[in-house]
């Protein structure tokens, strides 16, 4: 079973670019859809216990939500490998997509199963997170294939084209799916979550005919005797994960270790600092193989531990100031009271307006530019910035507030937060997975991309679980402590960028 990737046959493009690309543009839109539209609804309800939601407390729906969104970007890693080794990108994308909708119809279940709220809600989300795991880094991965023999300028071209499709599906998945979970149910959000996921795997089926060859198993990978000792290895690896699960409820359950959600998910941010320092530690001492290999790695290092340190921040949208905008947020625009889950969309419409500008800055700088750690500390301290201004606006909550509509900041607030930390975002997260890139030595470059993928991951994980402090912590005070964290390590980024510039050895 093997291909290449065909030459565009006359007519198969649109606007410039192969056909496929639309397929694959079309198909992302959908995913992320799906996945952000879930995402504006879950906190809001994990926590709502007055119109059929979990009613749980905020400390352990923060976990929860830290959990899933830190599993999403964690199984990328085994979802690539799987693509790779076994089934290919294009099969990998199908399954994936099958596997999330699966998920987001099992958490609209309680509508046509009363009374199964808990086991449909877990499952569902373990659906979620392994269907994403297959499908993200996978049908990015076929948009590259699509370019592989063709200009840099036009294969970017083509990423910005796709990267426009992730945050129009963004931007419509918030506005969709929150409308009709707040206003008529919350497993009617989940279900039109599914259904827009359904609708990205008809087209993809549709329009793989175009891909011409893009995302198969090819090469070593596809001989009979390396997909036998593929299948092997993730046989081993799924039994030692079943085992090492049972082993662990079997421990909670019998009372051996007082296993809580909250306790699991602070254990598992400490295990991947650990393992992720031994991990760049065992790569500068033994895997590379000179000074500047070396101390280009410990610089993806210090990348990885900025990334990590920002989506903590960023990802507050989901928790944190989900739970402001619905708490302590004068929601009523003209008589009418704006969904909560409305808000989401509000980074993803200033990504599309902004990322032109962004890119725009850049190339009119030219050699000005600023350096990778200078970007890095500027999108850290936007980030601070952010933070300020709703811990700034937090002082003039009213004291009856809470769970009031009417009642509140004005939701210019959180607009402004938004504003902040997407430009923040525009400065540091392009950079940063071009700058792993360039910096990590070619026989390790899927490493420490996976690397940068596990920070986001980390990221995720700690931002569900800082969320945990809103209701124990005054929201002036825990966003000003978030935005002191972020800025002081931003300024650290530009204080020491000429000695990280000396490591990078010539890395723009």
């Amino acid at each position: 079973m093997t291909a290449t990737t065909a030459p565009q046959a006359a007519g198969s493009e649109v606007f410039g670019h192969p056909r496929g690309l639309m397929t694959l543009f079309f198909t992302e839109l959908w995913e992320r859809f799906s996945y952000y539209g879930m995402r504006a609804l879950l906190i809001l309800y994990m926590t709502d216990a007055a119109r059929g939601g979990l009613g749980m407390e905020t400390e352990i729906s923060g976990a929860i939500y830290g959990l899933y969104t830190f599993g999403v970007y964690a199984l990328a890693l085994p979802g690539g490998w799987i693509a790779d080794r076994i089934i290919g990108q294009r099969q990998a994308v199908f399954i994936g997509g099958v596997i999330i909708a699966a998920g987001h119809f099992t958490l609209a279940a309680p509508i046509i199963v009363p009374g199964s709220e808990y086991w449909s809600f877990y499952l569902g989300l373990l659906l979620v997170v392994i269907g994403t795991g297959l499908l993200k880094p996978n049908v990015s991965a076929i948009v590259g294939d699509l370019y592989v023999n063709d200009t840099p300028q036009r294969r970017d071209a083509g990423f910005s084209i796709f990267y426009m499709g992730i945050n129009i599906g963004a931007f419509l998945g918030p506005l969709i799916c929150g409308w009709f979970a707040e206003r008529v149910d919350w497993h009617l959000g989940f279900s039109l979550a599914g259904i827009g996921m359904t609708l990205g795997l008809i087209q993809y089926a549709r329009g793989t005919r175009y891909l011409n060859g893009a995302g198969e198993l090819t090469g070593e990978a596809a001989e009979a005797g390396k997909l036998t000792q593929a299948r092997r290895q993730l046989f081993v690896g799924l039994a030692v994960t079943l085992a090492l699960t049972v082993g662990i409820y079997a421990l909670g359950a019998s009372g051996v270790v007082n296993l809580t959600v909250v306790g699991f998910a602070k254990t598992t941010g400490a295990i991947v600092v650990i393992v992720a320092a031994i991990y760049f530690a065992a790569i500068i001492a033994f895997g590379c193989h000179d000074k500047v290999e070396r101390q280009r790695v410990f610089v993806i290092f210090l990348l990885f531990l900025g990334a990590a340190m920002f989506w903590s921040g960023f990802e507050q949208a989901g928790t944190s100031m989900n739970i402001y905008a619905r708490d302590f947020t004068d929601r009523v625009f003209f008589g009418w009271e704006t969904p909560t889950s409305w808000l989401q969309s509000v980074n993803p419409i200033f990504i599309i307006l902004l990322a032109p500008v962004v890119g725009m800055l850049w190339v009119k700088l030219g050699a000005n530019n600023p350096s990778i750690p200078v970007k890095f500390g500027l999108g850290l301290v936007l980030l601070g910035v952010g933070f300020l201004v709703l811990a700034w606006g937090s002082l003039y909550v009213p004291a009856n507030a809470a769970g009031d509509p009417a009642v509140g900041v004005a939701m210019t607030w959180l607009v402004v937060t938004y504003f902040f930390h997407t430009v923040g975002e525009l400065a540091l997260s392009p950079v940063g997975m071009s700058s792993v890139t360039k910096l990590a030595p070619h026989r390790l470059v899927g490493q420490m991309m996976g690397t940068w993928f596990m920070g986001a991951a980390l990221g995720n994980l700690v931002a569900g679980l800082v969320s945990s402090r809103i209701e124990s912590l005054p929201p002036e005070q825990l966003f000003f402590v978030v935005a002191s964290i972020v800025v002081g390590a931003g300024l650290l980024f530009m204080l020491f960028s000429r000695l990280i510039n000396r490591m990078t050895h010539g890395v723009k």
